[in-house]
């Protein structure tokens, strides 16, 4: 009887390592591991990937960068005091998050660093090539889920764009789970479009968006003219307090109203307004306004709720994505993932906005991955770094 294999393992290095976010990533990753809770929210899990090979959970191993130094299972215990996490998780997996913590290195810049844009990157690209040659990882996947940052100006590139250049340079396929600038930065555009690794995002579509991405369309499909789209997001948390910034706020609702826009075919009157409610902490509550036509021009409103944990809604995407990257690497893909419309509000390439055609996507995109071979090659332990055009050190 033959011996079995144990699956390759996979790296997911986390940017913003020790928020909630991550947090929850890898406890919820440890605890589906060991039995104690079962994939609810993650797609991957259900019959659409079976067969897809997608790297089981199991095989996943967890870093990240972070300018925090809350370790990781002390912000699992603060978690679970708020009802995010299971209150006997913690300590079931402290195992898991201890060793998750010891591969976390501090981000940047900090406040007061010289070092220059082009010194940064080189030393996120070292810091995940390391990783990935100590953990004897055949791959590992970048995904950003850091706090919202401001659009930039100029041609400075913003902390995003500083670790999503790094992931390229260190051979990785690159998520931005968030609105932030990353790889849209102009200056990155020749790195990743040479760099011939598959990249996704951007801005996980978790609560609010998701619902538009399904009203929108309905709307449309009954020829039920929408006269105004109002909405009100309250939150708390480092998110709360990140978009209480007015121009991180503006980075985040453009991808909100992109949505409307793009399944009803018009731009409706009306505002999305993000509050920071730090008594809610890691809960937001999300209410939109809808005023629209009905026949005979009569008027009408529908309103919406939706109240929810913002690191478990996240959570099972992130681990999907990273998965769904992992393979689609491993199986010889590059350039923007359009298929993964399905998870971001803004997502990269061109693809459809309304939710049922993105899942339609999705489910040709598991078909792609079952019909790709496992012959393929594996890349290198230790990734090559990718030349960075003279641009990018500004």
């Amino acid at each position: 009887m033959s011996a079995s294999v144990s699956p390759p393992r996979v790296g997911v290095w986390l940017i913003g390592a020790r928020g909630s976010v991550a947090t929850t990533v890898v406890a919820g990753c440890a605890a589906m591991t060991a039995g104690l809770h079962p994939a609810t929210g993650m797609v991957t899990e259900t019959p659409l990937f079976a067969d897809s090979g997608l790297p089981p959970l199991s095989s996943l191993v967890f870093g990240g960068h972070d300018t925090a130094d809350c370790p990781l299972p002390k912000r699992a215990e603060a978690l679970a005091a708020g009802g995010v996490l299971p209150h006997d998780l913690p300590a079931a997996i402290t195992f898991e998050l201890t060793a998750a913590d010891r591969e976390v290195r501090p981000g940047g810049p900090l406040p007061g660093d010289t070092r220059t844009p082009a010194e940064l990157i080189s030393s996120f690209t070292a810091d995940i090539q390391d990783f990935i040659r100590r953990r004897g990882l055949t791959r590992a996947v970048v995904v950003n889920v850091a706090s919202t940052e401001p659009a930039p100006t100029g041609t400075t590139l913003p902390p995003s764009s500083l670790y999503a250049a790094a992931a390229l340079r260190a051979g990785c396929p690159y998520v931005n789970f968030t609105p932030s600038t990353g790889l849209h930065h102009p200056t990155l555009s020749s790195l990743a479009a040479s760099c011939g690794l598959p990249y996704a995002g951007r801005d996980g579509k978790t609560g609010q968006t998701l619902l538009r991405s399904v009203l929108g369309p309905m709307f449309a499909q009954r020829a039920l003219p929408v006269r105004a789209w109002s909405g009100t997001n309250l939150l708390g948390g480092g998110d709360g307090a990140a978009l209480a910034d007015p121009a991180a706020a503006a980075a985040k609702n453009a991808g909100k109203e992109r949505v409307l826009t793009d399944t009803l075919g018009t731009t409706p009157e009306g505002e999305t307004h993000i509050d920071d409610v730090p008594a809610l902490g890691d809960w937001k509550t999300a209410w939109d306004h809808i005023a629209f036509d009905g026949f005979l021009g009569t008027r009408m409103i529908l309103q919406t709720t939706w109240q929810g944990c913002d690191s478990a809604l996240a959570a099972p995407l992130v681990l999907d994505l990273a998965r769904l990257v992992a393979r689609a690497h491993e199986a010889g893909l590059s350039g923007p993932l359009t298929d993964l419309g399905f998870y971001f509000k803004d997502p990269v390439g061109q693809g459809p906005a309304a939710l049922g055609e993105q899942y339609e996507a999705l489910a040709g995109f598991a078909k792609r991955l079952r019909a790709r071979t496992r012959s393929a090659p594996a890349p290198e332990a230790e990734p090559k770094p990718k030349p960075m055009p003279r641009e990018e050190a500004r």
